[in-house]
């Protein structure tokens, strides 16, 4: 056994959902990527533990429309495998489409444009190809009478790969180890030892999330549940145990034959608060008389392990300042919605992004008409993707730091740095005009149905010790956001060496789901809005750095 130990969780962050495979000494895992763009990142590792992010499956228009999505909406559940030199991706978007499937060749891309899946309901869609090149598609469906809310089935229909349409008889294969389990969802089927094993998560993904697997000597069944069910869960420790709601896992064997668990789980924080969400955990999974047994002497996650038996991966340490030098945004950041509108550049003042003011505010509630049973939308395209460019909280403790210029022209336009948990729950941290003055503010927005600000205003007290301080005399604005843990604190200065403080140890719970909604996690970066009103106004970002705390 090594004595090197790994951390968890090995994603940390808004990294929900996760899937793996191996393909040859080298490994590959996405995320769930909801509604922000570009979707599903793919990261890359030799030994399971350091991940390299090189690219997104889903970065193009025309492979991801999020027009009108949900903030918890968009692209749900990823499954990756890797089979005869091909690497396939099976998801949902909840949004616009349904059930599709992406191919490459290459895992960095490009990845192919949607196959989509007709007569193909629920979410949530994995792949398993047989021993005899087989190709089968399994997803999560409503029993044709289901009897209570979230009453669901496992089902299983034929794939054919050469015109990516499902053939054949769909069957029901099994639902859930629970009586009356509640939302039997995110199967994966795996064949070992002449076994054909189904996994799946059950429970909701919130506290009582957990993880039972059953298996079969025939793929159509009958299924017997493992007598050990739930084979992880932590719904019976107690929400003082400062890990949550495993579950949704994959598994995957290496090449020296050992078997690890990927799963998501959430770490709570001052109380039972989980801004960061759903991230990324991996466990050892050991065999034991035909069932896994995960991680084996606990039978729940820890926070570290021993290292697996494979060669470290060394990867450059990613740089915590980004100096928008380059011609392309760094992978880690995101658009919320398919970005259709040219508001952003990195090109037209070289070294810095430059945000075009959108009359999109980031408060916007969007108006979504029904959907039918395969997710088409019943409406126009939309152009609702603010001007944002954002990044995931990835730590309870940490410190961001923007330069920005900017010089607003009137109340309406605004910019600087927010913090989102979603349409209804942020804050905005924002240089703007305010009866006549130009203010640095701290916007705090909690409402859940209207677009009622719960805000404060903040200003130097005159205009004498406004000139004294010099402040924004040349409007070149630093702004710093720290956290510990659920203590938020926003300074602001015309200078690194000037910043002062706004105000101190804000409550963030506000940005946790449990009082915020939904099952997304908290994006940190940079905004412009004129607010309901064109502009031709623009703010640039210098440079924008983030350092987390272990």
């Amino acid at each position: 056994m090594s004595s090197k130990i790994f951390n968890n969780p090995i994603l940390p962050g808004f990294y929900p959902d996760p899937s793996i495979c191996r393909a040859g000494e080298y490994y590959y895992l996405i995320n769930s990527s909801f509604s922000f763009f570009p979707g599903i990142p793919i990261f890359k590792s030799k030994d399971l533990v350091n991940w390299k992010q090189i690219g997104h499956v889903l970065d193009r228009p025309s492979q991801l429309n999020l027009d009108g999505a949900a903030y918890t909406g968009g692209i749900f559940a990823p499954t990756i495998r890797y089979h005869n030199g091909t690497f396939y991706v099976i998801t949902t978007n909840v949004d616009n489409g349904g059930n599709f499937i992406v191919t490459a060749e290459n895992p960095k891309g490009p990845w192919s444009d949607p196959y989509w899946l007709d007569d193909a309901p629920g979410i949530d869609p994995s792949l398993f190809f047989d021993d005899d090149g087989r190709a089968y598609y399994i997803g999560t469906r409503s029993k044709k009478e289901p009897k209570y809310f979230g009453d669901q089935e496992i089902w299983l229909q034929e794939l054919d790969l050469n015109t990516m349409k499902l053939v054949g008889e769909s069957y029901a294969l099994w639902d859930g180890a629970l009586k009356n389990a509640f939302f039997p969802e995110g199967p994966h089927l795996y064949k070992i030892n002449g076994y054909y094993y189904l996994m799946i998560a059950e429970g909701g993904t919130d506290h009582y999330h957990s993880v039972t697997i059953a298996r079969s000597k025939s793929i159509l069944g009958p299924y017997e549940g493992n007598p050990g069910n739930p084979i992880l869960t932590h719904r019976h420790i107690g929400k003082g145990y400062p890990i949550s709601n495993p579950g949704h896992a994959d598994i995957v064997e290496t090449q020296n034959g050992q078997w690890y668990m990927v799963a998501l789980a959430s770490r709570p924080y001052g109380g039972y608060y989980k801004n960061l969400c759903r991230e990324t955990f991996l466990m050892p999974v050991e065999w034991e008389d035909g069932w896994p047994i995960v991680s084996p002497g606990t039978g729940r996650i820890e926070f570290t392990y021993p290292f697996p038996n494979l060669p470290e991966y060394k990867i450059d340490k990613r740089e915590n300042r980004d100096d928008f030098d380059k011609e392309t945004l760094d992978y880690v950041w995101n658009f919320y919605h398919t970005p259709r509108e040219n508001f952003w550049s990195l090109t037209e003042r070289k070294g810095h992004l430059r945000l075009k003011l959108s009359s999109l505010g980031l408060v916007e509630i969007l108006k979504m008409p029904p959907y039918d049973a395969k997710y088409e939308r019943r409406k126009e395209i939309i152009l609702d993707c603010p001007s944002f460019i954002g990044r995931r909280q990835q730590h309870m403790n940490f410190e961001a730091h923007v330069k920005m210029e900017f010089k607003p022209q009137g109340e309406n336009e605004a910019a600087g740095a927010a913090l989102i948990q979603n349409n209804n729950h942020q804050f905005r941290f924002e240089y703007t005009v305010e009866n006549g003055e130009k203010v640095i503010r701290l916007i705090k927005h909690t409402s859940k149905v209207e677009l009622d600000f719960a805000a404060k205003t903040f200003n130097y007290e005159n205009l004498e010790e406004k000139l004294a301080q010099k402040a924004f005399a040349s409007e070149v604005i630093y702004l710093k956001v720290t956290a510990r843990g659920q203590d938020y604190s926003f300074y602001y200065g015309d200078s690194l060496e000037s910043m002062k403080p706004l105000i101190e140890n804000v409550d963030g719970r506000i940005l946790s789901p449990e009082i915020a909604g939904g099952c997304s996690g908290t994006y940190i970066g940079m905004f412009a809005s004129s607010n309901g009103k064109h502009s031709d106004n623009m703010a640039d970002f210098d440079w924008f750095e983030y350092r987390g705390e272990k």
